[in-house]
């Protein structure tokens, strides 16, 4: 387990695992949302972002932090594990919010320095507010996942999932240790 991509919905908890679990295994981490998103919330074009990731991902060892279903294939055709989590909404619910509050808040500067806002709460697009987002896409991405280890393409990788943050403590301490 060298090559890890951890996937899940926003506010699962991707970017604590993946962090915790490239310190573990002590190979670099790579955030796809710092590769994707631009100064002004703007976005990568989809060849521009599948080349960087290409890059960032051509080293015999790293963990990435997110399921872009645009460049997945470059990811899991370098892979060699996919860490899912399958948390249940209303854990993924609250986390995402606590998240969502906090960074609002405090104005914390994300990618590229952008910052989340507390007025993208009360908005009804689900592409500027994360929590219906979330809430849409959480039974969307479940099924995609549990789906894919079924997929040919896919046989060369090894699916781990974790349904609480227990299970995923315990997937983490489980790993071997870096060297």
């Amino acid at each position: 387990m060298r090559r890890v991509n951890v996937v899940g919905v926003s506010g699962s908890g991707k970017t604590t695992t993946a962090v915790a679990i490239a310190d573990r295994l002590g190979v670099p981490y790579i955030e796809l949302d710092r590769i994707f998103h631009q100064p002004g919330w703007t976005s990568l074009d989809d060849e521009e972002f599948a080349r960087r990731v290409a890059t960032a991902t051509s080293g015999d060892g790293w963990v990435v932090d997110g399921n872009y279903s645009r460049i997945r294939d470059v990811v899991w055709s370098r892979a060699d594990t996919v860490v899912v989590l399958d948390l249940p909404r209303w854990r993924v619910m609250s986390q995402l919010l606590a998240r969502t509050l906090r960074r609002g808040v405090t104005g914390e500067a994300l990618w590229a320095g952008n910052r989340e806002s507390l007025r993208n709460l009360i908005r009804r697009e689900p592409e500027r507010n994360i929590l219906l987002w979330s809430w849409t896409n959480h039974a969307r991405n479940r099924a995609r996942y549990r789906a894919a280890p079924a997929d040919p393409r896919w046989a060369h990788l090894r699916f781990l999932r974790a349904c609480s943050r227990r299970e995923i403590r315990q997937l983490i301490l489980a790993l071997p240790a870096a060297r």
